[in-house]
Parts: structure tokens; C-alpha cells; sequence
């Protein structure tokens, strides 16, 4: 499947650029941003095909399954692939009504109600923040000019991505 084989290199030069350009940030440009706190934790992909994508980034690239949503009829689900303690994919099933490709990118925040009302004076336009239902999580989503849906997220004390990030060696 060249089609296939093309796309994953680019989403996995995508990946590797996010992972080089967050740890080779300097903490000083970073204290410049009225954002500082703000930082990427995971992005959301669509694929083609699951289980060929799920043992490439298993297999190839070496990143281990942190969580995966369970699925009333046993078909593959979202899942969550750990890249290091604080970045991860959310990997989800290519369907007609989610094309494959990028779907988001998860903004972490340590207090979603103070990054919401932050973003709101800086003129973005969100919700409050809402339950992530079973992953328990705390988010809101805000459009980039783009069209790119950035889902800002908190992850609390026992909610599924904190406890992948505390167990991560």
C-alpha cells in the first residue's frame, strides 16, 4: 500500500518534529508566552487501517499502548499510544464520517476554567470545560484559523492519560 506507507512517514516526520521542537525549546522563549503552561500532549490521527497502523507504531516506532476505549461490538476503538511520559497518539478507525488523516491536536493544561477564561480575553471562542466521559479528562475545544481543532485538555488526579503519564519508566 504505497499510499499507506507515504502517509505514515509523513505523520511520523509530523510526530518526530512535535517531539524535537518540544524538548528543543528553550525555557526562557517559553516564559515569553502568555501561554507557558500550555503544552502538546497528544494528536489525534484517523487511519486507514487499524491494526496495520497499531503494529507500526508498536512495532516499528516502539511506542507502547497506554489505554485503548473500549467498543460495544469488539472492533477496533480509539486508543491511546505513549511516546514518552507526556506525549501520546490517539489513534482512532478511518470512517465516513472521520476521514483519514489529523482529526486534532491535545493542548495539556494544568487548570482547563483558568486557560478557557485566558483564551476567552485573548479573543478565542470556547465552551466551558466539559467531562471526558470514561477517560476522565476535563476538555474544551477551540478552531484554529485553519480549521484544526485544538481540544484543550486537563488531566486530573485519576483520569487515564494522568495515571499512563505517572506509571511511565
Amino acid at each position: 500500500m504505497r499510499g499507506l506507507g507515504t502517509y505514515l512517514r509523513g505523520l511520523t516526520i509530523f510526530v518526530a518534529g512535535i517531539a524535537v521542537g518540544t524538548v528543543m525549546m528553550q525555557p526562557s522563549a517559553a516564559q515569553e508566552n502568555n501561554n507557558s503552561g500550555l503544552r502538546l500532549n497528544h494528536v489525534g490521527i484517523a487511519v486507514k487501517d487499524f491494526q496495520e497502523s497499531l503494529n507500526f507504531y508498536t512495532k516499528v516506532m516502539g511506542f507502547r499502548v497506554a489505554y485503548a476505549m473500549p467498543s460495544p461490538d469488539g472492533k477496533p476503538s480509539t486508543t491511546f499510544l505513549q511516546i514518552n511520559r507526556d506525549t501520546f497518539i490517539e489513534m482512532a478507525p478511518a470512517s465516513a464520517n472521520l476521514p483519514a488523516g489529523l482529526t486534532h491536536m491535545g493542548i495539556l493544561t494544568d487548570n482547563a476554567n483558568a486557560t478557557i477564561t485566558q483564551l476567552r480575553q485573548a479573543g478565542a471562542t470556547l465552551a466551558d470545560a466539559r467531562s471526558g466521559g470514561a477517560t476522565g479528562s476535563r476538555l474544551s475545544n477551540v478552531t484554529d484559523p485553519n480549521g484544526i481543532r485544538l481540544e484543550l485538555v486537563e488531566q486530573p488526579s485519576g483520569s487515564l492519560m494522568r495515571k499512563a503519564m505517572d506509571s511511565w519508566k
